[in-house]
């Protein structure tokens, strides 16, 4: 069994390929009433790129892992699209929909990394 932060790398490593934006990893584990362990928030420039985010992040983690997300949702549209692993569920936005909704800050009291853009 692949371990958690192992599996998160595979999942940023995918973002960051296709030069998504502004990757945050939320850690959800540890407080109550949260659906999962981890969320990974990202955004792409264009619904083209949120597209590409997303077949990046699954190419990645099913070469890695051997793990498939369990739905995905959003894809037709490509402004939001979720993918949940489980225990992982991966958010990429287009800019002003995620500023929209801002679920970035929805479990403020949890730990929350940043992880730097790639240029």
């Amino acid at each position: 069994m692949i371990e958690q932060n192992e599996f998160l790398q595979h999942v940023i490593e995918g973002i960051q390929e296709k030069k998504g934006k502004n990757i945050n990893a939320i850690e959800l584990g540890e407080l109550s009433g949260a659906v999962c362990d981890y969320f990974v928030i990202c955004e792409g420039n264009t619904p083209t790129q949120v597209s590409a985010l997303a077949e990046s992040v699954e190419k990645n983690v099913v070469k890695n892992t051997g793990e498939r997300p369990l739905r995905v949702h959003g894809q037709q549209l490509a402004e939001w699209i979720g993918m949940d692993y489980g225990n992982v569920i991966v958010h990429i936005f287009l800019p002003e929909l995620r500023n929209f909704y801002n679920i970035d800050l929805l479990w403020e009291d949890a730990r929350s990394t940043r992880i730097p853009n790639i240029d």
